[in-house]
This record gives C-alpha cells, sequence and structure tokens, in this order.
C-alpha cells in the first residue's frame, strides 16, 4: 500500500480546496500540502459555475467577505496580466415594479455605514451622474449601487430589456471572469511552491494523533497521513463529515444553465449580468398550457414560476455566446456524481428569459445543436452561508456550503480557512461565517428574517 504524508490534507481539489490550498501556501509558507479528489481538479461542481461575481448581499458581513474576495480576485488579475479575464459590467436586477422598499432596504443594511454614499437615484430621462455599462475594465468601473426608475433612460442603456421595466437596480462591483483559469493559476502555484495532486476517493478518516486518511485509487488502496484536514468536498461535504463523525447542517439542490451560440444577436454584448427579480407565468400558447396542465408529470411547467431568472453575454465582447439561469429548485436530494438534469429545463429557461430579453423569442425551436445543457448541486445551510472553520475534533476544518457563489467567494473562502489552519489573525466576519454563528441565538434569528424579507 501507498502511503504519503502531509502537514495539510484537503478532500476535494475544486474551487475551495484549491484556494485553500494556495492561500496556505502564499500566507502562510505552508507549502506541505496534498489535495485529493475522486477525479480532474474543478471537473465536478466548480465546472457547473455561472463565473459571476457581486458585492450585493442584504448583510454586512457577506459585503464584507465577497467584497474581500474581489479584492484579492483583482490583485490575480493584476499579478497575471488579466489571465482570468476578469470584467466589470456590474450585476442587474430589474423589476416591473418601483416600490422597492425592500429590496432597498436590503442594500442598505448590506453596505452599511457607506449605504448614503453608495447609493445613487436616477429618475429622469438623462443623468450626469450615471456611468453606462459600456467598457468591461474592472479598474476603472465605478462602485456603489446605481437605481435607475425612469423608462427612458432604462430604454437608452439597456434597449434589449423589456419595455414595461420600471427599476434597474445596478451593482457596480460586479462582473464575470474564468473561474477554470483562476482555479488553475491557484492550482499551478500550489504545485510549484511543493502542494501534490491525489486522485482517488477517501473511504475513511481515522483520528489519532493526526488524521489518516484511507483512499482507493485506480492503482489500489493509498494511506495519507496529516496533521491537519480539511473539508472541502463541495456536494459530499456532509459525507466526509460523517467518517469523523461529524454531522453538518447542509443539504444539495441541483441547479441547472444552458449557454449556446446566439446566431441571432439576441443579447447585446455590453449588456451586464442581469436578473429578472419578477415572477412570472412561462409564455405557452393557451392550447399548449391546457394540455400541459392535463399531463401530471408536466403539469407543473404551467404554473406560476419564481424570479431571479438570470442572463448574460459569454466570451467577451467578441463572443458570440449567451448563458440562461434559472435555480427555481428548491428540493433537496441525494448528490451524485453525474447530476440527472431535466430534459424541459432548455426551453423552460429560454422562454422565462425572453420576458426580460424579448428578443430571445427568436431562438425558440431554434436552440443550436451545440447548445450546452449542464447543471451542479449547490450545498448549502439553511440560511445559504458557507462553514469555513473548524469542524470539530482538532485539527479538522471545512471549507464548504458555498452554493451559487463559490467562484467569487473562492479566493476569500480560502484565505479564511488557511488563516484558521494556521492560527493566524483573522478578518471580523471569521466566526459570523462558521459554525459558531448556529450559537447565537440573535444572529440566527436575523438571517432567518433577513430570508423572510425582514430586516
Amino acid at each position: 500500500m501507498t502511503v504519503h504524508s502531509a502537514k495539510v490534507a484537503i478532500v476535494g481539489a475544486g474551487m475551495s480546496g484549491i484556494a485553500a490550498a494556495y492561500y496556505l501556501s502564499k500566507d502562510h509558507g505552508i507549502n506541505d500540502v496534498v489535495l485529493i479528489d475522486a477525479g480532474q481538479p474543478m471537473a465536478s461542481t466548480s465546472a457547473q459555475s455561472g463565473e459571476n461575481y457581486r458585492n450585493w448581499w442584504p448583510h454586512e458581513a457577506m459585503v464584507a467577505f465577497i467584497d474581500r474576495s474581489i479584492d484579492l480576485m483583482e490583485e490575480i488579475a493584476r499579478a497575471t496580466n488579466n489571465r482570468i479575464n476578469l470584467t466589470r459590467r456590474g450585476y442587474v436586477l430589474a423589476t416591473r415594479n418601483r416600490d422597492i422598499d425592500q429590496l432597498q432596504l436590503e442594500l442598505q443594511t448590506g453596505l452599511g455605514a457607506d449605504a448614503n454614499e453608495l447609493l445613487r437615484f436616477h429618475s429622469r430621462a438623462a443623468s450626469a451622474t450615471y456611468q453606462p455599462p459600456h467598457k468591461p475594465d474592472w479598474d476603472t468601473a465605478p462602485t456603489g449601487v446605481d437605481i435607475l426608475q425612469n423608462r427612458s433612460l432604462i430604454r437608452e442603456v439597456f434597449p434589449s430589456y423589456d419595455p414595461e421595466i420600471q427599476t434597474v437596480v445596478h451593482i457596480r462591483r460586479g462582473g464575470d471572469l474564468s473561474g477554470q483559469q483562476l482555479g488553475m493559476h491557484m492550482l499551478e502555484a500550489c504545485c510549484s511552491a511543493g502542494g501534490r495532486l491525489l486522485t482517488g476517493s477517501v473511504n475513511s478518516i481515522r483520528h489519532i494523533d493526526g488524521y489518516t486518511l484511507e483512499i482507493s485509487t485506480s492503482d489500489g488502496p493509498m494511506t495519507v497521513a496529516a496533521e491537519q484536514v480539511v473539508n472541502a468536498a463541495g456536494p459530499f461535504a456532509g459525507n466526509i463529515a460523517e467518517l469523523l463523525g461529524v454531522s453538518l447542517p447542509l443539504h444539495n439542490v441541483l441547479q441547472q444553465k444552458i449557454a449556446f451560440e446566439d446566431s441571432a444577436a439576441a443579447i447585446p454584448r455590453e449588456m451586464p449580468f442581469s436578473i429578472d427579480l419578477d415572477r412570472q407565468l412561462i409564455d405557452w400558447t393557451d392550447e399548449e398550457r391546457e394540455v400541459l396542465r392535463e399531463d401530471p408529470e408536466l403539469s407543473w411547467v404551467a404554473e406560476e414560476f419564481p424570479g431571479a431568472i438570470h442572463c448574460r453575454p459569454d466570451g467577451g465582447d467578441r463572443g458570440t455566446w449567451v448563458k440562461l439561469g434559472w435555480a427555481f429548485n428548491d428540493r433537496p436530494e441525494v448528490a451524485t456524481w453525474e447530476p440527472v438534469l431535466h430534459d424541459q429545463f432548455p426551453e423552460l429557461v429560454l422562454r422565462g428569459a425572453a420576458r426580460l430579453n424579448p428578443s430571445l423569442k427568436a431562438c425558440y425551436g431554434r436552440l443550436p445543436r451545440n447548445m450546452h445543457h449542464y447543471g451542479g448541486w449547490y450545498t448549502m445551510t439553511d440560511e445559504n452561508w458557507p462553514l469555513i472553520g473548524p469542524m470539530g475534533p482538532p485539527g479538522a476544518y471545512m471549507t464548504c456550503a458555498q452554493s451559487g457563489f463559490g467562484t467569487m467567494a473562492a479566493c476569500a473562502g480560502g484565505e479564511l480557512c488557511a488563516a484558521w489552519i494556521a492560527e493566524a489573525e483573522r478578518p471580523a466576519y471569521a466566526d459570523a461565517l462558521s459554525m459558531a454563528r448556529h450559537n447565537d441565538a440573535a444572529f440566527m434569528d436575523r438571517l432567518r428574517n433577513l430570508d423572510k424579507g425582514i430586516l
């Protein structure tokens, strides 16, 4: 049996695990790290990323966390001549409502003491202070949030949007990036510093004066002995925790996306990542809706859907592809290596996205054969906050539950996890992102109220 030893063993070579290894090396000089994964690096959940980022959250701790992660991504972009293709045209929330008091309150809460300075309102057809997202440059883009509530101004800046849109909330510190290039940069740095990558499935973890991990590989069994262990197993983080007798408050939900070549040029290349906040009925014909409602297996697609469908151009200003996503599924499932995708999803998300961008109707029934339909697991806590920090037994740590924001949070998550392991100084938000928050009843009540729209 092959035996390896390391100071730190990280289970999971997705973005979270790689980032933890990267910052252990970069910030603390801990290079004796082994990354263990059943597949190739970033080949599972990390490969399904929407590759977006934004600093919009209805809580100041999460805003500080993601702002820090964006700072770190910008450092990497500078150091690598923007190998990670970081852009910043922003992140748009669009609605047909003018009353956005609740959303505005969430923005003010997340931005904290700087909210009055960072929130800008535009209610006239022309605005001398609003900067349209014409350029993708992340280093020259404005910060803060612009709220547009004039239809003429909205139509001028976002001509593809539904004319009924009355409010656009333009979060300016947002955009897209190449998650794969970000991960590869960090992985290459880890390996150059002495880190190792092992391919195999972890079957057991024993905790006796350190940690012994038993691993199955294509070449036979393998053992890794480590002083410390990190659970970065994504949708299988709960399984890895159970090997140490730890129960984590996690569940997995399957979410899907599609990407296709926009041969009809339906989406302007300058359009930021855009979310339609409004609930909707898919625009089937009356006859189609009646047939669907009579089919027990398909009747659900004829009913009202939640909002938050999203769309963005993909591949940069010279690209021709579009990505669509809609995280409407909220049913917990047991994670599998190969999720079963829903055949109806491409048509659903296309028709749903066409409500905000009616020009997408030109693609009805014409999705190209090379359309990419993919999906991955959102691993989350009930409050949908990450778990980063001690996992229970001494020397056991975790960086997981980063559903829907894993790419944008990876750098700060890795930095924070590394600080816990190295027993170094940690940021003010550290306890709020760890299991410690569950011991603070007042804090958890506030998070539950946020989820209900109560601040």
